[in-house]
């Protein structure tokens, strides 16, 4: 299971990545494991592998909306090793797969002994900030027709496969949306020749095109973790 997969462990000078290296343990996470809930003290950081995880925000009426997507160039619970006190968000594991865990104070203490690490953490949150801020944009501006593709490609991105476990109630569920309107999106998506959907799976065909019908706000998001992380 190579840390290369993923972005800010591949970004680890020699030094950052020989202290981390006894502290991270590969672990194999679960559709809809959740990390942390909002409220939580953080005790692990996650740098997913080839799973993608989600930051939902669960509202009053017990609905959840998704605020970010978290895969391999990124991680999720890495303002804890920031001085963080608490999560403002439910982590939770939208495709399954493997990541490497690192518990918060050797992460935190290779931290505060490497300003270069220290450094790549605060952009990450940065970029993470980003996503959040472009997702708020998107959900008041863009309709679903752009908002799948754009969902759709940026998960691809995180996990590194063109075919994703997805139910559309799921997705629905994560887009803020009645399962009916995705299902209206998806089967349009299909009958150009842009995905296929079967059976609780979706499998993008053509990526350009795809890329074509999303929304802005997948280069801007894409293009902010490249320049503050790092491609992965």
């Amino acid at each position: 299971m190579p840390s290369a997969a993923n972005a800010i462990l591949s970004a680890l000078s020699a030094g950052d990545a020989e202290k981390l290296k006894p502290h991270l343990t590969p672990v194999r996470l679960q559709f809809k494991q959740v990390l942390f809930r909002a409220g939580d003290t953080v005790a692990a950081i996650y740098f997913p592998l080839d799973c993608v995880l989600s930051l939902v925000i669960t509202l009053s009426d017990g609905k959840t909306v998704e605020s970010a997507m978290v895969g391999r160039d990124g991680a999720v619970g890495a303002a804890a090793a920031l001085d963080s006190r608490e999560s403002l968000s439910t982590a939770e594991v939208q495709i399954p797969g493997n990541a490497m865990m690192c518990n918060v104070a050797p992460l935190r203490k290779a931290a505060a002994e490497s300003t270069a690490l220290m450094g790549l953490l605060a952009r990450h949150e940065q970029a993470a900030y980003g996503q959040a801020q472009q997702s708020v944009a998107c959900m008041a501006a863009h309709l679903l027709d752009a908002r799948l593709p754009r969902w759709l490609l940026r998960a691809r991105d995180l996990c590194g496969r063109d075919t994703l476990p997805l139910t559309q109630e799921y997705l629905a569920e994560l887009l803020g949306t009645r399962r009916t309107t995705v299902t209206a999106a998806a089967r349009a998506l299909q009958h150009e020749g842009l995905i296929n959907y079967r059976r609780g799976t979706i499998q993008i065909l053509d990526g350009k095109a795809l890329q074509n019908r999303a929304c802005e706000c997948y280069a801007s998001v894409k293009e902010n973790y490249d320049r503050l992380v790092g491609r992965s």
